[in-house]
């Protein structure tokens, strides 16, 4: 089993202080870009919105989830240990799978063969989007 990324919040509030202190960086990131591919001023002011900053901070905030990812006897292992509701996207039949267990209450997994590194992003978008989108966003 091999561990990708670093953010595991345990509680809601945990949640959602890391979501709000990758903003900054977001917004940097924004700026960077923007600057990058040469926007003027106005053009700025134009294309980078609130909308484009909060899509960045929440793909970032995605992107530093801790996954996990290991054969699927790993994973069950794992599971088995743990009361968690289970949203499994994927073949029972795959050989790997990779997963997130948020806030010690959820746990999020992908069914992966050969494609490690698309899984584990893939993963992280779908935790985003199924437990901390709204967590966040309240």
């Amino acid at each position: 089993m091999e561990m990708h990324g670093f953010l595991a919040p345990e509680t809601e509030t945990e949640a959602r202080q890391r979501y709000e202190a990758v903003g900054p960086a977001a917004q940097t990131v924004v700026k960077e870009t923007a600057r990058a591919m040469a926007f003027d001023a106005d053009e700025y002011d134009q294309r980078v919105t609130g909308e484009v900053v909060e899509t960045a901070r929440d793909a970032l905030f995605a992107s530093l989830l801790e996954v996990r990812t290991g054969t699927r006897e790993e994973y069950e292992e794992w599971l088995a240990d743990r009361d968690r509701e289970v949203s499994e996207e994927g073949s029972q039949s795959v050989g790997h799978v990779a997963w997130h267990d948020a806030l010690g209450e959820t746990v999020v997994a992908a069914t992966y063969e050969n494609e490690r590194r698309a899984a584990v992003a893939t993963l992280r978008r779908q935790a985003f989007g199924r437990v901390y989108r709204d967590l966040v966003a309240q």
